[in-house]
Formats: structure tokens, C-alpha cells, sequence
């Protein structure tokens, strides 16, 4: 049976498409990693180790430009509503990927400053919000794979326990710098890094709206409850 230049093209649109989400995939997990290391260097106090995954920022960087360009090889093939919902969708969700991976060099940063003052306790509140923000990447990433709008919205809910331990991490390090002056600076790097995690889950929220955007279009997603009260005055 002779295939038809149809059926070619939509082959070849499929296999760019395929190419493309398994693209941000490895952008994505290549982001968790990060974080993962950059937690570990936090730990660990290895200032060799932080250098590295600042300099492996350029690889997630590079991966948004190829996401970049197959998402424009894909947009002029004249694409269907659906399709052109997966292109929009694939460059935003690049887009929080590429700031997910400045905020774990960011975090790897901090932490050869850190590394100027005695250890503290809180580093350990620290790597429980860096796990559970690692956890919803890779949660997510799963949902975009599997295109389950369900599994992303899971995840959306899930930032209000982010949140949560955000918040608490934040005023416990408030009062630690109140009661002793000499904690003041590690504890500053301490909330810029916790700063930083929380931007990490924001945009983990930000990749699951565009999975529901992605299957449903403009249906309206359910409300999401926010706890971040480190800027409500109390």
C-alpha cells in the first residue's frame, strides 16, 4: 500500500511533537537534579560541588533554545486548535523549567556564602521544602508526560503545603536572627534560599496550569488556596 503525503506529514509533525515533549522532559528532570545537588551542597558545605552546578545552568539554557526552535519548526506547519494549544503550552512550561534551574544555581550560590559561618540547624527546614518542591517537579513533569490534567492539578493543591513550610521556615529564622545578632547574616542566605525553593514550587504550579490548559483549553481551574503569609502583616 502506497502512503499518501498526508499521512507523511502527519508522521513527521507527530515525531517532531514526540521530540519536543521528550525535550522538556529531560530539561525538566535535568532541573530537578539540580536542585537535588544544590540541597545536597547546602548539606554537604562543598564549595567545589556548588561551582559545578552553577556552571551546568548553561545545559538546562541550552535545552530551552531547542525547545525554542522545534516549537517554531512545529508552529509553521500551520498546526490545528489543539496542536497550537500544545505549542503555546510546551513554550511556557520550557520557560518555568529554564527558572526553576537559575533558582537551584541560585541556591548553590547562597551556600558557598553560607559556608562562611558555622553550621545551623535550620539547613535541615531548608532541605524538607527543597524535597517536597523536587517532588512536585517530578510530579509534574510525570503529568505532562502522561497528559493527565488530574495529576497536574494534585500538584497545583499541593502548593499550599509548599507554602506552609515556607512560612514556617521563614519566621523561625526571624526569631532565631531576633534572639542573636551573630545569626543575622547565615540566616539571610538562609531566607533567600527558602525564597528561592518557593519560587521553585510557584512555578511547578505554573507547569500544572498549563497541562489543564493543555487538555481543557480555557475551561476555568478550580480555586487554589494560597499560605504564604510572609508578606501579610500579622
Amino acid at each position: 500500500m502506497i502512503s499518501q503525503p498526508h499521512d507523511h506529514i502527519v508522521k513527521s509533525y507527530d515525531e517532531e511533537r514526540q521530540r519536543l515533549i521528550g525535550e522538556i522532559l529531560r530539561m525538566g528532570e535535568m532541573a530537578a537534579s539540580q536542585l537535588e545537588a544544590s540541597l545536597d551542597v547546602v548539606e554537604r558545605r562543598d564549595d567545589k560541588a556548588a561551582a559545578r552546578i552553577v556552571e551546568n545552568d548553561e545545559a538546562i539554557d541550552a535545552l530551552e533554545h531547542e525547545v525554542s526552535q522545534d516549537v517554531m519548526k512545529l508552529a509553521l506547519r500551520g498546526p490545528l486548535a489543539r496542536d497550537l494549544r500544545e505549542i503555546l503550552a510546551a513554550l511556557r512550561i520550557a520557560s518555568d523549567i529554564e527558572r526553576i534551574g537559575d533558582y537551584a544555581a541560585n541556591v548553590a550560590k547562597r551556600s558557598t556564602a553560607l559556608n562562611a559561618s558555622p553550621p545551623l540547624p535550620h539547613t535541615r527546614g531548608l532541605n524538607a521544602l527543597g524535597q517536597l518542591v523536587v517532588q512536585q517537579i517530578r510530579d509534574v513533569l510525570a503529568a505532562y508526560a502522561n497528559n493527565d490534567a488530574q495529576a497536574a492539578q494534585r500538584v497545583r493543591a499541593q502548593d499550599a503545603e509548599v507554602d506552609t513550610l515556607y512560612t514556617g521556615l521563614f519566621r523561625e529564622l526571624l526569631t532565631y536572627m531576633m534572639e542573636d545578632a551573630r545569626v543575622i547574616t547565615p540566616c539571610t542566605h538562609l531566607l533567600f534560599m527558602a525564597k528561592n525553593l518557593e519560587r521553585v514550587g510557584d512555578h511547578a504550579t505554573n507547569i500544572a496550569e498549563n497541562i489543564w490548559f493543555l487538555v481543557h483549553g480555557d475551561d476555568a481551574l478550580p480555586p487554589r488556596e494560597k499560605r504564604d503569609a510572609t508578606s501579610v502583616a500579622t
